[in-house]
């Protein structure tokens, strides 16, 4: 089970040196099953299912071979997503997750935070620069995202569209 609290972030924090290069795509989108590059070094294959604060999700790894497997049975009218991954603690202890995108999602800035249970996560308070909460959005998600059009839907949600 995967607990955690997703935003879009207009404005970014001073990031660190360090972070990890990441490379993901998608085969199915119902439910997502995506296959990840982490600095073209380790590769995963993950599968998760429904939406909102709470998920079920499941990993493995994955060699290079199946991941350029993967990689060549993309969804149809789906991107390969790439973007950077930093790693920034938390005053309250929790560690966020902040993305920047490149390719055709560039622009995108997006943050998560996990949490151990659900009431962990609602009472959690985000940092000022975390903006526009999306976990609850049922516009919002990376299956989404992977789409030829992806930044459509957060301009929608950034535009308060339906």
């Amino acid at each position: 089970m995967e607990i955690e609290r997703q935003f879009l972030v207009s404005v970014l924090p001073d990031l660190p040196v360090d972070f990890e290069l990441l490379e993901q795509g998608y085969v199915a989108l119902v439910p997502e099953i995506r296959f990840r590059s982490v600095n073209h070094e380790r590769f995963y294959l993950t599968v998760k299912r429904g939406a909102g604060l709470s998920r079920e999700e499941w990993e493995t790894e994955i060699t290079a071979v199946e991941y350029a497997n993967l990689k060549d049975r993309l969804f149809p009218g789906t991107c390969v997503i790439r973007k950077r991954r930093y790693h920034l603690p938390l005053s309250d202890g929790h560690i966020a997750e902040l993305f920047v995108h490149d390719g055709h999602l560039s622009g995108l800035n997006y943050v998560e935070v996990e949490f151990a249970a659900e009431s962990e996560a609602r009472a959690f308070t985000p940092p000022l620069f975390f903006g526009r909460e999306v976990t609850d959005d049922a516009r919002f998600s990376y299956g989404a995202l992977a789409r030829e059009d992806g930044m459509k839907v957060v301009h929608e949600i950034l535009a308060g569209g339906a």
